[in-house]
């Protein structure tokens, strides 16, 4: 056991040099108590400098959390008022507007209408805060903003009322589905408490609001408007979403495969329309599509290993105007989602094969074949947590947590642009869960065998206060630990 009482001597001559850091006393708590459990003697002068460290390691996390509980009702005011007024992707001046507010009254530098889209007749709403506090590593940390093309229906007293037109003109209404109204609001917290705090860390710190998550195209837009050369290029970047099948109070974190890779695709089914009484006459889409959406479902569960994580679902149906009219088209939406490149195009591929057959089934004119388009503009790779960092964070959350209230995330089939954030694995990442669910709700749905309400419900409602206080604490000392001084 001599290492262990080296590795004892290490921290301890770490901690002397340094101002306290939470690895430190992590790896410092791991040896004491191993040479306790192993009876080797230990010297008065030795534990009682391990006492010194561990009580100013409770103390100093004790201060922080105190600090978060001071802002906690502001930040939750904020949060309604987030929720209450969601806009949707390529829209969220309102709420870049607020994260500036915020930000620029706790001594940031902010920066607002960053990014550029693709279609640069789009308006980016990108807002980012950066605060420098004297030599030391840079950490990004990106909270999403934009809201759902949904009604909500959860009965909140402050539920969005908000109706909006779409891309397609027509009036939606608009909710905060996903989770983004937390985000926010904790990126708000995040940056008003490490700016009170900055006597206990050193570096740069990057508070990005990134706009069009949901249309997998605001970490793009940033990066495209030279996020990183304008504003530094992180060490690590860092980044949390609410989790609606875990409880308030626990924190999800895992390395390797994260999310999903996500592509949207539209296809288009062409036939020759003409009179429902007459179909003989026609090549009827609609039943085309019909027959194309029960061929989708054969890709992969008859075409891709099976070891292979894959989807591929049709989210909207869109074709005729009258009972008694056979149409000229129907048009299609689709997403995949795949976590491996190579199954990723075999999917595509597979796409545009089952269209073209049910269309030559159907003897379809060669100038009518249906048309297939992967946008480009929307697709996202996968997650993957940076091993090393992902681990850093876990000792972290197991020590403001607790064991119990920490847990590793299976790969989810959703999809995250905050991969891009990654430059392909060159800057260590870390995504992690915060649990939204009450944990009376959860307790419930797990004795009845429910299925509790999912992200982009209209009955997805975050238990606030838990949820909030939770994101707040494990972002807050994620970001200690990685600027530590």
């Amino acid at each position: 056991m001599e290492h262990l009482r080296n590795c004892l001597h290490t921290s301890i001559q770490l901690l002397h040099k340094h101002q306290p850091s939470f690895m430190s006393h992590e790896l410092l708590a791991k040896c004491y108590l191993a040479l306790r459990q192993s009876n080797i003697h230990l010297s008065v002068t030795m534990k009682r400098a391990v006492s010194f460290f561990l009580l100013a390691s409770f103390a100093a996390a004790q201060s922080v959390d105190a600090l978060i509980e001071r802002q906690l009702n502001t930040l939750l005011a904020i949060y309604r008022q987030v929720h209450a007024n969601p806009e949707l992707s390529y829209t969220e001046a309102q709420t870049s507007a607020l994260i500036a507010e915020h930000l620029r009254r706790a001594g940031y530098s902010v920066f607002e209408r960053v990014g550029k889209y693709t279609d640069s007749s789009l308006q980016c709403y990108g807002v980012v805060g950066v605060l420098r506090n004297g030599n030391g590593p840079t950490l990004l940390i990106r909270a999403d903003m934009d809201a759902l093309p949904v009604e909500e229906k959860t009965g909140l007293p402050y539920a969005s009322t908000r109706v909006q037109r779409s891309e397609r003109g027509e009036a939606v209404p608009v909710m905060h589905a996903c989770g983004h109204d937390i985000h926010v609001t904790t990126l708000i917290g995040v940056g008003t408490v490490m700016a009170q705090l900055r006597d206990q860390w050193r570096g740069t710190l990057i508070l990005v609001g990134q706009p069009a998550e949901e249309r997998g195209a605001g970490a793009r837009a940033l990066l495209t408007d030279s996020l990183y050369q304008r504003f530094g290029r992180p060490d690590a970047v860092i980044g949390l979403h609410v989790d609606a099948e875990h409880p308030a109070g626990t924190v999800g974190v895992a390395a390797g495969p994260t999310t999903a890779s996500v592509d949207m695709i539209d296809v288009t089914i062409r036939g020759v329309g003409g009179h429902g009484a007459y179909p003989h006459t026609t090549k009827d889409p609609i039943v085309m599509a019909a027959e194309f959406v029960m061929a989708l479902q054969t890709i992969v569960s008859r075409e891709i290993p099976p070891r292979e994580p894959a989807v591929v679902t049709v989210g909207s149906i869109c074709g005729g105007t009258k009972h008694n009219i056979i149409p000229d088209q129907v048009e299609l939406q689709l997403t995949v989602r795949t976590y491996d490149e190579r199954i990723r195009q075999q999917i595509i591929s597979a796409i545009g094969t089952k269209a073209y057959g049910v269309a030559r089934a159907a003897a379809v004119p060669p100038d009518r074949m249906p048309i297939v388009h992967v946008r480009p503009e929307e697709h996202t790779p996968p997650q993957h947590n940076d091993t090393a960092l992902a681990q850093r964070l876990e000792v972290v959350f197991t020590r403001v947590f607790g064991r119990q209230n920490v847990y590793r995330p299976e790969p989810t089939m959703g999809g995250e642009d905050f991969a891009y954030y990654r430059l392909d694995g060159q800057i260590p990442s870390c995504f992690f869960r915060v649990g939204a669910v009450s944990p009376a709700t959860y307790q419930n749905a797990r004795e009845r065998g429910e299925q509790l309400p999912s992200l982009h419900s209209s009955r997805f409602a975050p238990d606030a206060e838990p949820t909030l206080r939770t994101a707040l604490r494990a972002m807050t000392h994620a970001a200690l630990e990685l600027l530590r001084r």
